[in-house]
């Protein structure tokens, strides 16, 4: 049987360990498995031996990795045992390093979905779809989604939603009452909010604006309109574009036939 002839420490990372079975280097152990398994000079070791202390070196290498990894933020399991596949660990070594994880309390994908939620109700105006798919990405079992996103009640998605609407709101101040609302419905479904909860929000929307501000509105819409057909039509034809597209937009026709006049005046002077 081979014989430890020598045991160094390594200088770049001092917690670990050379080891050289009859005078010739044969493998690096963590200072934990050095202790564990009393290795010392004179010990002999037999082949089953060696492979039982290069399997737990390699579980306490991936495990030390793993605390790195989680030192940034949290991970959920699935994220973890892809890291430790990227770093070559073989399945059975990673299956050992994420039992030791769970048995430390480094990992527990249950508490890591309601932290990852929280996160995003905290930094971000996702909605509840948005949220499950993301966690679905981290590996999150589909009961834990469903558990974690329903601590949150349907009125603070509710809420949540129509203050997403109120920034569609502001921001297209330019645009009719349809445009937005049609704006608001592809915001939210994009942000990620149910069916049902942008059906109400768009039914319960209500904005209001004053005589200038709804001139502004259309006005602006007609001069986009105008820019797109003054070069291709003239005419009867022209106006009958012009008043198709801001019809589409949601004015009606008087707004329409006002902005249409206001053109003409501006093309004369």
């Amino acid at each position: 049987m081979p014989i430890i002839t020598k045991i160094t420490q390594q200088k770049k990372n001092t917690e670990r360990y050379n080891i050289f079975l009859d005078g010739k280097y044969a493998f690096s152990v963590d200072e934990e498995v050095l202790a564990r398994y009393q290795l010392g000079k004179n010990k002999e070791l037999t082949d089953f031996d060696i492979g039982e202390i290069e399997y737990e070196d390699e579980i306490r290498k991936g495990f030390n990795k793993a605390l790195v990894y989680l030192s940034y933020r949290m991970r959920s399991e699935h994220e973890i045992v892809l890291y430790l596949r990227e770093n070559d660990m073989g399945e059975a070594s990673i299956e050992e390093t994420m039992h030791k994880l769970r048995k430390y309390g480094y990992v527990n994908d249950e508490e890591f979905a309601v932290a990852f939620m929280n996160t995003q109700l905290r930094t971000s105006d996702k909605g509840p779809r948005h949220i499950s798919n993301a966690l679905k990405e981290k590996g999150i079992a589909p009961s834990i989604i469903a558990d974690t996103l329903g601590q949150i009640p349907a009125e603070e998605w509710l809420e949540r939603a129509e203050q997403v609407m109120e920034k569609v709101i502001k921001k297209n101040n330019k645009q009719s009452k349809l445009q937005i609302k049609k704006k608001g419905q592809d915001t939210l479904s994009r942000k990620g909010y149910e069916g049902a909860t942008t059906s109400a929000v768009i039914a319960d929307i209500t904005i209001e604006r004053d005589d200038e501000e709804q001139w502004r509105a259309i006005y602006s819409q007609a001069k986009k309109a105008h820019t797109k057909y003054a070069k291709k039509y003239e005419g009867y034809e022209y106006e009958q574009r012009i008043k198709q597209a801001l019809f589409r937009k949601g004015f009606n026709m008087e707004e329409i036939d006002r902005a249409i006049e206001h053109l003409k005046e501006e093309a004369e002077t």
